[in-house]
């Protein structure tokens, strides 16, 4: 390592983590990207929809990638940093958006939309998904999938055979058909994910706060010197990230 453990605690800790933006961690961590390239495929039904939502949209950066928006373009978003962030980068092109704490009901009426996407949500609400979308209208998103980076987490944490068994893609669609959707994709890939320094895992878990509840440097610096130790000797720290392609159609 080029840098001493402490200064890079330090830089990562110091770094802003608001939006959905992980740029901070170029050249010192990667993550395989699925291969159905979720940005185009939502930029392209937001092409042809009227009146689209985008549930959690973090700091919408990747809404605001897409070229066209429908006529009617809505985002959410709970965290208020995350808020004012997609705020400015989209309201440029014409969306609104709305604080919404992430719990029911979504603050539209019914069959608002013909379109609702979500790059990785943190909970799903099936019944309030269908209840927005018209008849005929689609749900199309980016899941975070099952044990998504647990090697990093039970690194930390200790073993999580509960939490395991969560994200799962057939659980999800079971959710999705109980509320009145038909599927009409889902599948799950696993991606290599790789972090190059410890000043990356703690940026990462500075920023994706569910991983390891209540994260500090304080609370776990111990741990994180045995990990800038192993990555020193051994390499990048392998983990492996799960993410699920789903579609779900509400029938006319």
């Amino acid at each position: 390592m080029d840098r001493e453990f402490d200064d890079l605690i330090a830089e990562a800790a110091a770094a802003p983590v608001e939006g959905w933006d992980f740029g901070w961690l170029d050249g010192r961590a990667t993550e395989q990207r699925p291969s159905w390239g979720y940005q185009r495929r939502q930029a392209q039904r937001l092409a042809t929809a009227r009146a689209a939502l985008d549930i959690q949209t973090g700091g919408g950066e990747v809404l605001a990638a897409a070229t066209v928006f429908p006529p009617a373009m809505v985002a959410t978003e709970s965290w208020p940093p995350n808020i004012a962030k997609a705020t400015a980068l989209l309201h440029p092109h014409g969306a609104i958006v709305v604080a919404d704490p992430d719990e029911p009901p979504l603050p539209f009426a019914d069959a608002a939309f013909d379109l609702v996407t979500s790059r990785h949500p943190v909970t799903i609400w099936w019944a309030e998904i269908a209840r927005v979308l018209q008849p005929g209208g689609s749900y199309f998103a980016q899941h975070v999938g099952p044990a998504s980076v647990f090697e990093l987490v039970e690194y930390f944490l200790g073993p999580q055979p509960e939490a395991r068994r969560g994200r799962n893609p057939e659980t999800e669609a079971a959710g999705a058909r109980a509320a009145g959707l038909e599927i009409t994709q889902c599948r799950t890939e696993r991606l290599r994910v790789e972090f190059h320094d410890i000043g990356a895992v703690v940026y990462f878990l500075r920023k994706v706060i569910w991983l390891v509840p209540g994260f500090t440097v304080d609370a776990y610096r111990e741990r994180l010197r045995e990990l800038h130790q192993q990555i020193g000797s051994d390499g990048p720290f392998v983990a492996h990230s799960a993410r699920t392609l789903i579609e779900a159609r509400k029938p006319l």
